[in-house]
């Protein structure tokens, strides 16, 4: 399955996320991305289903397997403030289908990090390596150059 971006610009490894629960990877393995301009719209990852959805997280699921993307750390205490989701929980969703429009400039104006964690759920960090270039840069939709059998295997979704 390849995983693609939900938000534009610098890859970053989990470990960089302020938050232990992301960098210590007991969601899951995964990556983040730090979004820079026009990240106003967080886009689906894979084909597939969306299993959970909240104005600042979504989970979409694809064989089976779930992605989850969380817009910024603590997000949550702004209460959906600034979070317009777009689809709804069960809909089908193509890779690179808008899922929430959100104001990352007013989520950083409230003291807020805005890096958003990509990550694997059910997986293991045997499933996913992280690019060994270190990080780099992905478009919205974009492949997001990870190997294993979880971001990196298999079939592209789109």
């Amino acid at each position: 399955m390849i995983v693609r971006a939900p938000v534009p610009d610098l890859l970053r490894p989990l470990s960089a996320v302020p938050d232990p629960v992301f960098a210590g990877e007991l969601v899951g393995p995964g990556l983040a991305v730090e979004p820079g301009p026009g990240a106003g719209v967080a886009v689906s990852p894979v084909d597939g289903r969306v299993a959970a959805l909240h104005p600042h997280a979504y989970v979409a699921v694809a064989g089976g397997r779930g992605v989850r993307v969380h817009l910024g750390v603590d997000t949550v205490r702004l209460d959906g403030a600034g979070f317009a989701p777009l689809v709804e929980v069960g809909a089908t969703v193509a890779c690179g289908q808008p899922m929430v429009r959100w104001d990352p400039v007013a989520a950083a104006a409230g003291g807020l990090r805005l890096i958003c964690p990509v990550v694997a759920l059910d997986a293991t960090a045997s499933d996913l390596s992280a690019p060994a270039s270190g990080p780099g840069r992905a478009a919205s939709g974009s492949p997001i150059p990870c190997q294993g059998r979880y971001f990196g295997g298999g079939a592209v979704g789109r």
